[in-house]
């Protein structure tokens, strides 16, 4: 099955026909919130608001260990997460959608792996490609169908947040090579790719980050949100195309 995770902005999918709400109890604790399924354009699929439904969880408060577990116990194979972010470089301007293909986590404290404590083994994962190349170009796949422009590659640097960055510190990104900057992108990547699940991000720019164009004297946070609300009726016509290209995966 394929699960949608959604970020700020994205805390329900107005094209899915909800089948069923399970409240899924871990061993890591509690997730965001139930798990919805449903269904888009007749095929099955899961919905988990990453923030909580009524967005109150902030990016380092979220128990991210909980949320894949709790996905890959009702079945999810497969996993694309939506995540907001600003864009450092010029190809990827307020409004743009990425497909991300690289990360560098500059995140500290999150429970970051399953493996731990006396009674796991010491277990080491291939991280390499952070992020699983058949769900990427679905994911570019299902852009190209629906008719919106994505930008194929990119690197995400996951930063702790809640603030967001200073002019220094996305220079310093710069240099590092990242492309976009965000919050929640790890832990997750690697929890889902311990668990063995495909796993993408689509990436929503929402503002160009410090320092950086119409930023540069700093982010307009009132300016967000519109850009948000255009952006995501974007992505909800790329998850519809792919629910439909997973189905026939």
């Amino acid at each position: 099955m394929l699960a949608i995770i959604g970020g700020s902005g994205l805390t329900q999918l107005a094209n899915l026909e909800i089948t069923s709400r399970q409240i899924v109890r871990t061993p890591y604790g509690e997730p965001s919130g139930p798990l919805t399924f449903g269904r888009v354009g007749g095929r099955d699929i899961a919905f988990l608001a990453r923030h909580g439904y009524a967005h109150t969880l902030a990016p380092h408060e979220i128990n991210y260990r909980s949320n894949i577990w709790a996905l890959h116990s009702r079945g999810v194979k497969c996993i694309a997460a939506v995540c907001t972010v600003g864009g450092i470089t010029p190809a990827h301007p307020a409004g743009s959608l990425a497909v991300p293909d690289q990360l560098i986590d500059y995140t500290w404290g999150r429970r970051s792996t399953f493996f731990e404590g006396a009674e796991q083994p010491v277990t080491h994962i291939d991280f390499t490609n952070p992020y699983d190349e058949t769900a990427r170009e679905m994911c570019i796949s299902a852009a190209r169908d629906a008719g919106v422009a994505i930008v194929p590659g990119g690197t995400y640097a996951a930063t702790q947040g809640p603030r967001l960055e200073t002019r220094a510190e996305v220079d310093r990104l710069e240099r590092d090579g990242a492309t976009i900057v965000g919050m929640t992108g790890m832990p997750e990547a690697a929890l889902a790719r311990e668990l063995g699940m495909q796993y993408a991000v689509i990436a929503v720019v929402v503002n160009s980050a410090a320092g950086r164009r119409e930023s540069a004297g700093g982010i307009q946070l009132e300016e967000l949100g519109k850009v948000i609300e255009e952006t995501m009726s974007k992505v909800r016509l790329i998850v519809a195309k792919l629910v439909e290209r997973h189905g026939r995966s």
